[in-house]
């Protein structure tokens, strides 16, 4: 493999690398100051959002069927017109509270399947349409109540490469824990070698934000990182993760293979389970471009791609739960 390594061409996107095995690579417990975590945590969720929630994948929201999801304890349901123009308001009907999102859509409006009633035409005076932002990856809606702060117009979208010349994906998974512990699992770039061996390889911080007096550009992680593709083949790069708000999180890609291209974890509260604890749910768009002249081909297959880039989501979400959970269980036990 080293022989290999030398003789490789250094500007190929795929390259070889060695590595100890998992129990001998070097510990990174040493570099992870929990204080660092918590510090950067407390900045972002002070940070305003607008009063702005992610809702869905766009493609989620679909004018043949209504959707529903709960935030914050507020049911909520969207569709589209026959034009395609994005429509979100409360989700349970206003005659007897059935659920909207079982609704059928007729011409413009949701009808109720319990006894007809119908919404999203003539304006009611006990149904009222919530603001909403489709980017054209993610579908907010602006619920001025659960978010208490002064509302914007539009949600602070993250810098993403050109649509017509990148590939996305949605992945959404739900966890028994609250936003917070979402975004420090996220600002914890330590762990990621150690708890997904499987995708990432050769995990260095070079650069993480102080306790205190951060501000700019200071206040983010930057990282090199191979991520594995199969064996000893990855791709190098170096990505950087910031906060632009409250509950979410950008791991953008600055050097190497597939530049500016982002990882975006939204966490959505969605409010209370059935046992009293809270539930967030966990929407990650992945938003890959690149210049090279091969990824047209990839941009043609984008919807083979879909159900692989969130299959892979899934897989590293499955063990990041499993942390966030943990720390949620863990702050809870010593309230």
């Amino acid at each position: 493999m080293e022989q290999l390594d030398r003789r490789w061409p250094a500007d190929w996107p795929i390259q070889p690398f060695g590595e100890p095995g998992w129990a001998r690579q070097r510990p990174t417990y040493g570099q992870c100051c929990p204080a660092v975590i918590e510090a950067a945590v407390e900045r972002a969720v002070a940070r305003a959002s607008g009063n702005w929630y992610v809702l869905a994948a766009s493609r989620q929201i679909r004018p043949d069927r209504p959707f529903g999801r709960t935030i914050g304890g507020q049911e909520l349901v969207a569709w589209r017109t026959r034009s395609g123009e994005l429509r979100v308001g409360p989700g349970a009907c206003p005659h007897l509270g059935a659920s909207l999102a079982q609704a059928r859509p007729d011409g413009d409006e949701l009808v109720c399947r319990w006894h007809g009633l119908r919404v999203g035409g003539r304006p009611r005076p006990d149904w009222s349409p919530v603001p909403s932002f489709d980017d054209g990856v993610l579908v907010w809606a602006r619920l001025d109540r659960l978010g208490g702060e002064p509302p914007t117009t539009e949600p602070a979208v993250p810098d993403r490469p050109e649509s017509g010349g990148s590939v996305d994906a949605v992945a959404t998974v739900t966890g028994v824990c609250e936003p917070a512990d979402i975004v420090a699992n996220r600002l914890d770039p330590w762990h990621g070698a150690w708890f997904h061996p499987y995708s990432f390889a050769r995990l260095n911080v070079l650069e993480a934000p102080a306790e205190a007096d951060v501000a700019g550009e200071g206040d983010r992680f930057l990282v090199e990182v191979t991520f594995r593709l199969a064996g000893r083949w990855g791709v190098p790069v170096v990505a950087e993760f910031v906060c632009p708000g409250p509950r979410t999180v950008v791991m953008r890609i600055v050097e190497g293979e597939g530049l500016g291209s982002v990882v975006e974890t939204h966490a959505t509260p969605l409010g209370a389970g059935v046992d009293g604890r809270p539930r967030t749910a966990v929407i990650e768009a992945v938003v890959a471009g690149s210049e090279r002249a091969g990824f047209g081909a990839a941009r043609k297959a984008a919807g083979a791609l879909r159900p692989l880039i969130r299959r892979t989501a899934m897989r590293l979400w499955r063990d990041d739960l499993a942390y966030a959970e943990r720390r949620y269980e863990l702050r809870a036990s010593a309230q």
